[in-house]
């Protein structure tokens, strides 16, 4: 039987995302759900919210099946917190599914491994794809399904066919003192009468920079939230800025009021178009949602 090999991220949002598709598409829930639970107890030790008298060697040893390829096998990495704590993480498992086998192999930039032709198909969050390759416009970028418009040919043969609807929204937000300054609501115009600071992630800045649009960023200059300090936190001390939000709930306890919802932050499906075979376009097909839309070919 053949086997695909599908890059996926090491832990997180992204790659519950992909489990869970792949597990609503094969019937492989326990699964999907025995490497999450796992995953996010892991994190909770790392984070020292959940403690253990078992070493992280002995936890490894326990989770991992390296006899049985179908049983989820995991890693160890460094994590970069205040003492480089040791932290598990998912390694790889093979699904058989209607379209061959198919092996989740974790890494750390699967977007970069699909640059390098690793492999022809894999998952990552949309943000690296706009920090990676879009080209920066006047326009704002405001959909997924523009990302590849915006994809110089000559820079990757890497394209986006589906996100997977884990949808968090990178939100402007506001102090209400800076929403009074201008009439009308907190959205992509207003930021372009804007003038003066305007605070975002360090690493977000080409991201922000396409779904603004460089013509709506003259006069504003970018500054970062102080070290250790929460985003929402650094946005209400310069007044204006874009994070990302799922309730707002947060913002609302900084004092912090939410504009327009300006791009999806998403795990999507990529494709590596010169490494594409009849079974990678099958596999990409089982991983698309019935009702969404592909973005096209690649």
């Amino acid at each position: 039987m053949t086997t695909t090999r599908v890059a996926v991220p090491r832990k997180g949002r992204p790659l519950e995302a992909v489990l869970e598709r792949l597990a609503a598409r094969t019937g492989t829930t326990e699964l999907a759900d025995d490497i999450i639970s796992t995953l996010r107890y892991e994190k909770a030790v790392t984070k020292g919210n959940q403690s253990t008298d078992r070493d992280v060697y002995d936890r490894l040893s326990s989770y991992s099946t390296l006899s049985d390829p179908t049983e989820p096998e995991f890693s160890m990495l460094r994590d970069d917190r205040d003492g480089m704590p040791r932290r598990i993480v998912f390694d790889s498992v093979t699904v058989p599914t209607a379209a061959g086998e198919v092996q989740l192999i974790g890494r750390e930039e699967p977007f970069r491994a699909l640059r390098t032709h690793e492999f022809a198909l894999g998952f990552d969050s949309a943000d690296l794809v706009l920090e990676e390759v879009v080209q920066l416009r006047d326009e704002a970028l405001t959909s997924i399904a523009e990302i590849n418009d915006r994809i110089d040919p000559l820079d990757t043969d890497v394209r986006v066919v589906t996100g997977l609807g884990d949808t968090v929204y990178h939100t402007l937000l506001a102090t209400p003192e800076v929403i009074d300054s201008q009439d009308g609501p907190l959205d992509r115009a207003f930021v372009a009468n804007y003038e003066g600071e305007f605070c975002i992630s360090p690493r977000y800045e080409r991201l922000v920079e396409a779904i603004l649009g460089t013509a709506a960023l003259d006069g504003i200059g970018f500054t970062y939230p102080a070290e250790g300090v929460e985003e929402e936190a650094g946005i209400a001390a310069t007044g204006i800025g874009v994070y990302l939000t799922v309730t707002g709930s947060t913002a609302h306890d900084h004092g912090l009021e939410l504009g327009e919802r300006l791009f999806p932050s998403e795990t999507v499906l990529l494709e590596n178009a010169s490494e594409r075979t009849d079974t990678s376009a099958a596999v990409a097909e089982l991983f698309e949602a019935p009702e969404a839309t592909a973005l096209g070919s690649v």
